[in-house]
C-alpha cells in the first residue's frame, strides 16, 4: 500500500514510552486527587468535631443563669442601634457606659475564663473567635465575646442572622459544625452549643471558631510531598517499564525488522542461504516469540515459493519468448506490406488483424493468381490461441495453394474442406469467405464456407450487405460441394470483409456493437481509402468497448476496385479507323453486350473517327484520343481531337420520311449515333472537341 507522503513513522520505543507516561501521568493525577480530596474530608470532619468537643466544652463553664440575667438587663436599656453606635460617638459612649455598669464582677469571671480557654486551647487547635450570644427571632444579642481585638463585640452588641444557621427549633441543638471561608479571617470551621439552665432549656449559644489555615497548609504540605513520592515513584516504574518493554518488547521487534529486511534484500545474491531471522534466538515466551516463530516458518515457504516461482518465470518467459515469435510468424504470413500492389493503379486493398490473444486464429489473405485476377480470403478458425493459429495457418496455405493451380472459388473450398476432413481428428473447422475479382471487367466470383455476410458498396451508393449462399464450415464435413456466385463491380465500387469479432464486440453492458452499428461505421466515410475506412471501424469498435476486455479477434478487409483506364491515341487518319475500332471492339467483347450492340458500337466508332479524320484538320493532320470507362450498367466512349471547333449535335437531322434524292447527302452518320447509343454528349474545352458516347448493357 502506498504511504502517505506528510505521514511520518513513530517507532515502537517511542509509542511504548509514550503510552507508559500516559499511564503513569494518568495514574499519578488519580492517586494525588483521591489522596487529596481524603485528606481534605478527613481533616474537615476532624475540625467539625473538634469545633463541637470545644463549644460544648465552653458552654459547660457558662451560667445560665447569668447569661438570662444579663441579657434581660441589656434589654431593659432600650434597644441596640448598629448604625448610630458606629458613628454616633456620644451615642455609642452613653450606651457603653449602660453597658459597663451591667458587668459585675461574675460577668468578668465568666469573660476571663472564656479567655483562659481560648489562650490555652490556641496553640493546640487554633482557636480563634469563642463567643456568647442569645438568639431571639432573625438577630442575635451577644452576651460574651472573647476576642482581644479592637473588634470584640460588647455586651448587648446585637448582629442579624441567617434563618438558615439556625435548626428549626431554635437553640434547642445549637447550629452543628460547619466551614466557610471569609476574605478577612480565612478558613473557619465553626459550631454553636446551647447553654442549658437548670430545667435542660437552652437560654444561649456557645460559638466557637476555629482557623483552618494550618489545614490549609498541612494540606499543601501534604500534596507537595504526596506529590513528589508519586512522581519519583512513577518515574522509577517508567525507568522499569520502558526497560522491560524494551528487553521483552522492542529489542526483539527491532531484531526481527532487520533480519526481515536482510532476508528481503539477501534473496537478490543467495536464494538458499540462510537468513539472519533463521539465526536470531528469541525466547521471551510471549506473543514476540511466536511472531519470530511464525515469521521464520513464512521465510521457509517463501523460500520454497520463490525457488518454485523461479522455475515457473523462467518457463513463462520460455513460452512467452516462443508466442512472441509465433506472434510475428503468424504476422509475417499474412500480408502485410502497404501499398499491397504499389506499381498498380486498377485496385487498392488494405487489411489489418488485431488478435484477442497472443495469437489468433482468424486470418485474411489476398494474392495476385495472375495478372489480372486478385484472390482475397477472410477466415475465422474454431478456437483461440495457439491450435488456431496453427489450424489458421493450414489453411491459408491449402486455400492458396488450391486457388493458385486454376480452381474457382466453390471448387476451391471444396477441395480445401476434403483434405482437412481427411486427417481433422480434434474436429476444428474454419469459416472462409473466398473470391477471386477480374481486376479486368470488375467481375468478382465468390463462394462462401459459413462466413459472415460481405458488404458491398457501388460507386455512387453506400456500403450494403450481400446476401450471398452460404455454404457448411470447412472442416465439418467432408464430400461437400459449394457454389459460386458473381458481383459485378464498377470502377470506385468497394468490397468489405471481417470476422464476427467486429459485430460481436462487446462493452461493460454485455451490448454487442452490432450489423448496424458496424455499417454507421463504414458509411462515415464511405468516400475515403480502405485505410482510412478500416482505421473509422477500429476506432468506433474501440471506442464502443471501453474498458471492457476484447473477447475475439478483430480481422477486416477492404477492397476498392479501381479499374483500369483504357486509352488509345493515333494519328486522325482514315487509315487508323480500324485500329481505334478492333479497340473498342476487343473491350466491349469483355463486357455483357449482345452480338448487335457490338456492331452498333463499332459502326459508332467508324463514323465518328471518320469524321475527324476528314475534316478536324483540315489539309494537315493531327492526332485523336479515345478512352473507355467501363461500370456496372455500361460503357462510356470518350473521343479528343485538337481540330477546328466542331459540335456535330448541332447540326439538324436529316428527315428520313424523304426520298434519298431529296434528303441528298451528308448527316447520317451522325444520325445514326445518336440513335444507336444511349447518351450522346458535346464539349469544347481546353481547345479541344469532346465528344462522349454511352452504351448501356442489353
Amino acid at each position: 500500500m502506498k504511504k502517505s507522503k506528510n505521514r511520518k513513522n513513530i517507532s515502537l520505543r517511542k509509542k511504548a514510552i509514550s503510552l507508559v507516561l500516559f499511564a503513569a501521568t494518568l495514574l499519578s493525577l488519580i492517586t494525588v486527587s483521591v489522596s487529596g480530596i481524603f485528606y481534605s474530608f478527613n481533616m474537615f470532619d476532624h475540625y467539625k468535631l473538634l469545633a463541637e468537643q470545644l463549644a460544648d466544652t465552653a458552654a459547660s463553664m457558662m451560667s445560665a443563669e447569668d447569661i438570662t440575667r444579663y441579657y434581660n438587663e441589656v434589654k431593659q436599656i432600650g434597644p441596640y442601634d448598629d448604625d448610630k453606635y458606629n458613628n454616633d460617638e456620644s451615642y455609642r459612649e452613653a450606651y457603653d457606659k449602660k453597658v459597663n455598669a451591667l458587668k459585675d464582677e461574675e460577668y468578668q469571671q465568666m469573660l476571663d475564663t472564656l479567655f483562659t480557654f481560648e489562650d490555652q486551647s490556641k496553640n493546640r487547635n487554633d482557636i480563634k473567635y469563642i463567643y456568647v450570644q442569645v438568639l431571639e427571632g432573625d438577630h442575635v444579642t451577644y452576651i460574651f465575646d472573647a476576642d482581644h481585638t479592637e473588634d470584640q463585640y460588647q455586651l448587648g452588641t446585637v448582629r442579624p442572622v441567617s434563618a438558615e444557621v439556625i435548626d428549626e427549633d431554635g437553640l434547642e441543638n445549637g447550629v452543628p459544625a460547619f466551614t466557610s471561608n471569609d476574605p478577612d479571617d480565612g478558613w473557619l470551621c465553626s459550631c454553636m452549643r446551647p447553654v442549658r439552665d437548670a430545667d435542660g432549656k437552652p437560654v444561649a449559644l456557645v460559638g466557637v471558631d476555629i482557623s483552618m489555615s494550618r489545614v490549609v497548609k498541612l494540606g499543601v504540605v501534604y500534596l507537595i510531598t504526596l506529590i513528589a513520592i508519586v512522581l519519583f515513584i512513577t518515574a522509577l516504574l517508567i525507568w522499569i517499564l520502558i526497560r522491560g518493554v524494551e528487553k521483552s518488547l522492542v529489542k526483539p521487534i527491532n531484531k526481527l525488522s532487520k533480519a526481515a529486511r536482510s532476508f528481503v534484500e539477501d534473496k537478490g545474491e543467495e536464494l538458499n542461504k540462510e537468513s539472519t531471522i533463521s539465526k536470531l534466538n528469541i525466547h521471551t515466551g510471549d506473543e514476540v516469540e511466536t511472531l519470530w516463530e511464525s515469521i521464520r516458518h513464512m521465510e521457509q515457504e517463501i523460500n520454497a515459493y520463490i525457488t518454485h516461482l523461479t522455475a515457473v518465470t523462467a518457463e513463462k518467459e520460455r513460452i512467452g519468448a516462443e508466442l512472441e515469435l509465433a506472434t510475428r510468424i503468424q504476422a509475417d504470413m499474412l500480408p502485410n506490406i502497404y501499398p499491397a500492389f504499389p506499381e498498380r493503379d486498377d485496385l487498392d486493398i488494405y487489411a489489418s488483424m488485431t488478435p484477442a490473444k497472443e495469437v489468433g486464429g482468424d486470418f485474411y489473405d489476398f494474392f495476385l493468381v495472375d495478372d489480372s485476377h486478385l484472390a482475397m480470403v477472410m477466415a475465422d478458425v474454431s478456437g483461440k490461441g495457439v491450435p488456431a493459429a496453427l489450424f489458421m495457418m493450414m489453411s491459408k496455405i491449402l486455400i492458396q495453394n488450391t486457388v493458385m493451380n486454376g480452381k474457382s472459388p466453390a471448387d476451391a473450398l471444396m477441395t480445401v474442406n476434403n483434405q482437412i476432413c481427411a486427417n481433422n481428428r480434434e474436429e476444428m473447422f474454419v469459416t472462409v469467405w473466398l473470391g477471386i475479382v477480374d481486376l479486368k471487367s470488375g467481375l468478382l466470383t465468390a463462394a462462401n464456407a459459413g462466413h459472415e455476410k460481405p458488404i458491398v458498396k457501388s460507386p455512387d451508393g453506400e456500403f450494403e450487405f450481400f446476401s450471398d449462399k452460404h455454404g457448411f464450415v470447412i472442416g465439418g464435413m467432408d464430400g461437400l460441394k459449394y457454389h459460386n456466385y458473381e458481383i459485378q463491380m464498377s470502377k470506385g465500387s468497394k468490397l468489405f470483409l471481417y470476422t464476427d469479432g467486429v459485430a460481436e464486440a462487446t462493452n461493460e453492458s454485455k451490448e454487442l456493437f452490432g450489423i448496424e452499428r458496424t455499417l454507421d461505421a463504414l458509411n462515415s466515410c464511405k468516400d475515403a481509402s480502405p485505410k482510412t475506412i478500416l482505421d473509422a471501424v477500429k476506432q468506433s469498435v474501440d471506442a464502443f468497448v471501453g474498458t471492457a476486455p476484447q473477447f475475439d479477434d478483430l480481422t477486416m478487409l477492404c477492397f476498392e476496385f479501381k479499374g483500369k483506364e483504357k486509352n488509345l491515341t493515333v494519328d486522325a487518319t482514315l487509315d487508323n479507323v480500324a485500329t481505334v475500332i478492333d479497340f473498342v471492339e476487343n473491350e466491349s467483347h469483355k463486357l455483357p453486350f449482345s452480338k448487335r450492340s457490338v456492331n452498333q458500337l463499332n459502326i459508332a466508332v467508324d463514323e465518328i473517327i471518320s469524321n475527324v479524320a476528314r475534316y478536324a484538320y483540315g489539309e494537315g493532320t493531327g492526332q485523336v484520343s479515345v478512352s473507355i470507362d467501363s461500370d456496372s450498367e455500361g460503357i462510356t466512349l470518350t473521343v479528343t481531337d485538337g481540330g477546328t471547333p466542331y459540335n456535330p449535335l448541332e447540326k439538324d437531322d436529316p428527315d428520313i420520311s424523304l426520298s434519298a434524292d431529296e434528303r441528298g447527302v451528308g448527316g447520317y452518320g451522325i444520325f445514326i449515333v445518336k440513335n444507336t447509343m444511349d447518351k450522346v454528349d458535346y464539349d469544347y474545352k481546353d481547345g479541344k472537341n469532346i465528344l462522349t458516347i454511352r452504351k448501356n448493357y442489353d
